[in-house]
């Protein structure tokens, strides 16, 4: 565009529109100089005047048509200033950010209404959803300990039918709401946080329908993107479609990353109540099986499009992927050193015991049961273990405060661990005086920690700090990165992540926090650094009686088997259990079973091949997702000039 015709441009703009644009400018600029000189959230109800003065503007036709660019030209000044007024002071006004964001997000709100109604009155767009639907309805009950895990192979077929037969804005359509049925089932566990006394359940509900909603997008951009890929053809042939499997593993990827992290149902996971179908684990990992799951369906899916004789072929793939993890896994277990809790009471190996006190969630943060739950807690570590014990673990916050405020619970854990000759291992809160300022929201930094206590020690406890924290739950997102999101109060646990990986002595093992067990990375982290046994304390009891607790220990499972790392998992309220180098458990618990369990712990001996390519392959995906898109974009500007 030449600058004339830029200039004719805003000449033919109304005037009525420029009027708004000049008031809503000098209203926001009036009030950036008014801004007080207060740190982080303060409020300033003068900032609620950009909406009472555009409010008069949607009586006037020339103003508000369009109304896409009234609205959005209303969102891009409030945002602005509220930026600029972040940027210049570190601070933001709680009006402000009302003003910001409500209108702009009832907007799109209608929008998408809108839209929804539009496509739900479309045959194709109701038949898209009914078969997308049918197909992620299903994998919801593929995931342990429900039973449909082998079938996710062709589980997905109706929902690449769609993907295949319609339009990309009804495929899109299909798939949100058909993943907002996945999710809903898979994580309607998260409500049960309600029931816990202490929890803000209002919060919590919405924030479990905006967690259903953001998880759906990570299947709507892969339906974005096949629909966009399957008409993008050189030659007649649509090459990135055959590439599409390890996308979609590259978007699981980054579902493990960052501080939205959440890596809980990748669709590999659903093989979990078959331990000779792991095996190969070892060999591909958790994003190989997800690579083989959607080649299947995809190749079924296109085998139902074909004519030709040749198509019966094609719907042999599921039985081949079936049978060739079948058998491989079936040689592995076959070997001597494979047998479960292979030379367990060799004499390197620890006798650990594990106390499941099974409080119940809303009691365990009660100061006036704080003594009642250590004692059941400590009685049952005493009364319950065999006197060959090494290790005693106690799960996650098993003493429900901050440890360095309970000196008499610290001598007690050293008195133990000499009574007994073992060391102890307790979940505790712990913290850090970080400022003397009474206006730093963060004066101290708070730590879910575990804590050793070993005999013959009077010393403070050897201290780790769980280092992936649960988004929302345990940390807001980006805190570090935004510092004024530290005034916000959402019920959230508002901890401090961790640095380091530690491998503890003689036994060399490692503790991992209840989510961090879930993260490759941290396992190949401490395995490098000679750790030969995971130790996993972990409090599942906010989820009740529930998928949860089984979901996790099968996720840990799959971790086991990957890196050939013995695990001794240990829940509040369960499931708790041992789970050896391949897969194999002993002693689960039920969920709120009061119970202690022990045995001798084999230790690691094997070393795996993912092990050592597993950081490169995630790497690799991460970097393919990136040049996936660009080349779905270079292909689609190719394809429109042409």
């Amino acid at each position: 565009m030449t600058t004339e015709q830029l200039l004719n441009k805003l000449k033919n703009i109304p005037r009525a529109y420029k009027i708004y644009v000049a008031i809503l400018v000098a209203i926001e600029f009036v009030l950036f100089l008014l801004r007080p000189d207060t740190p982080g959230l303060y409020t300033q109800l003068p900032q609620l005047l950009p909406i009472v003065a555009a409010l008069p503007f949607l009586f006037i036709k020339t103003a508000r048509k369009p109304f896409a660019r009234f609205m959005n030209t209303y969102g891009i000044i409030v945002f602005a200033f509220l930026a600029l007024d972040y940027l210049t002071r570190s601070h933001a006004g709680l009006f402000q950010i009302v003003a910001t964001f409500i209108p702009m997000a009832l907007y799109w709100f209608a929008l998408f209404v809108r839209w929804n109604i539009k496509l739900f009155k479309q045959k194709d767009a109701r038949i898209a959803l009914a078969l997308a639907t049918l197909s992620w309805g299903f994998i919801a009950f593929a995931f342990p300990p429900l039973p449909l895990g082998p079938a996710i192979l062709i589980l997905l077929v109706p929902w690449f039918i769609v993907l295949n037969k319609f339009n990309r804005e009804t495929a899109v359509f299909a798939t949100f709401w058909a993943s907002m049925v996945y999710n809903t089932i898979n994580y309607y566990w998260i409500r049960n946080v309600m029931n816990v006394e202490t929890a803000p359940s209002g919060l919590i509900f919405l924030g479990l329908i905006l967690l259903i909603a953001y998880l759906s997008l990570f299947n709507v951009l892969a339906s974005f993107v096949y629909s966009t890929a399957k008409n993008l053809k050189i030659k007649g042939k649509a090459y990135l479609l055959i590439l599409f499997p390890i996308f979609y593993a590259s978007i699981e990827m980054h579902r493990t990353t960052g501080d939205f992290a959440f890596p809980w149902n990748h669709l590999g996971y659903t093989f979990g109540n078959h331990l000779e179908l792991l095996q190969a684990l070892s060999i591909i990992g958790i994003f190989g099986y997800t690579i083989l799951i959607v080649a299947s369906n995809q190749i079924v899916a296109y085998a139902f499009m074909q004519k030709s004789k040749k198509r019966f072929a094609l719907f042999a793939v599921p039985f081949i992927i079936f049978f060739a993890l079948l058998i491989h896994g079936s040689c592995v277990l076959s070997a001597p050193e494979a047998a479960p809790f292979y030379n367990a009471d060799s004499q390197e190996n620890p006798s650990i015991a594990m106390v499941q006190p099974s409080i119940a969630q809303g009691a365990k943060w009660s100061k006036p049961r704080f003594d009642s739950i250590v004692t059941k807690t400590f009685n049952m570590a005493m009364d319950s273990t065999t006197s060959d014990v090494d290790m005693i673990l106690l799960a996650e916050t098993a003493v429900p405060d901050h440890i360095r405020r309970q000196p008499l619970v610290i001598r007690r854990l050293h008195q133990m661990a000499d009574m007994r000759n073992a060391s102890i291992l307790t979940g505790a809160l712990d913290y850090k005086r970080v400022s003397d300022d009474i206006n730093n929201p963060r004066r101290f930094d708070i730590y879910n920690a575990s804590f050793l206590f070993t005999p013959g020690d009077n010393q403070f406890p050897q201290r780790y700090i769980k280092k992936h924290l649960v988004p929302f739950s345990e940390r807001i997102p980006f805190d570090d990165v935004f510092p004024i999101l530290n005034y916000v109060d959402l019920g959230e646990g508002d901890f401090v992540p961790g640095k380091e990986t530690p491998v503890y002595g003689p036994y060399n093992w490692t503790p991992y926090i209840c989510y961090d067990a879930i993260f490759g990375d941290l396992i190949r982290e401490a395995i490098s650094a000679g750790s030969r046994l995971m130790v996993n304390i972990t409090n599942d009891g906010w989820f009740g009686r529930s998928t949860a607790p089984f979901q996790h220990l099968n996720i840990v499972r799959h971790q086991a088997i990957t890196y050939g790392y013995p695990v001794a998992r240990l829940a509040n309220s369960g499931v708790s259990a041992f789970i050896d180098q391949y897969g194999h458990y002993d002693q689960n618990t039920n969920i709120f079973e009061t119970r202690v369990i022990q045995r001798k712990m084999p230790l690691k001996t094997r070393s795996t091949f993912y092990t050592s390519v597993g950081e490169t392959f995630e790497k690799a995906l991460l970097w393919f997702f990136a040049i996936y898109l660009v080349a779905l974009f270079a292909l689609s500007r190719i394809q429109k000039k042409n």
